[in-house]
């Protein structure tokens, strides 16, 4: 099993920036995939990025070139850095990991709330 736990979310103005944080534990094992994903009202989860053990990584489209995901293995912990919010960002971020262990297991993590004012 694994355990994710977010922090960091809260309400900024539009413009302004805010990090979150993902402390994983439990059987993350090194082979994974992380992410974070996000879900506004009445809308589905979406995709926000995503980074391997390797550290490649992969952005939907509306937030490249103004958020960024990072990891730190050793201490399994991923962030996503966002800068200039815009109300159409706020939702419920999630943080998800994938392990590829006896095929691929996924989880979540609770969720925390980014609120963007305008």
């Amino acid at each position: 099993q694994v355990q994710l736990v977010e922090s960091g979310g809260g309400l900024v103005q539009a413009g302004g920036s805010l990090r979150l944080s993902c402390a994983a534990s439990g059987s993350i094992f090194s082979n994974n995939e992380m992410g974070w994903y996000r879900q506004a009202p009445e809308k589905e989860r979406d995709l926000v990025a995503t980074i391997t053990s390797g550290g490649s990584t992969n952005y939907a489209d509306s937030v490249k070139d103004r958020f960024t995901i990072s990891r730190d293995n050793a201490k399994n912990m991923v962030y996503l850095q966002m800068n200039s919010l815009k109300p159409e960002d706020t939702a419920v971020y999630y943080c998800n990991a994938v392990v590829a262990v006896a095929g691929l297991n996924v989880y979540w993590g609770q969720g925390t709330q980014v609120t963007v004012s305008s």
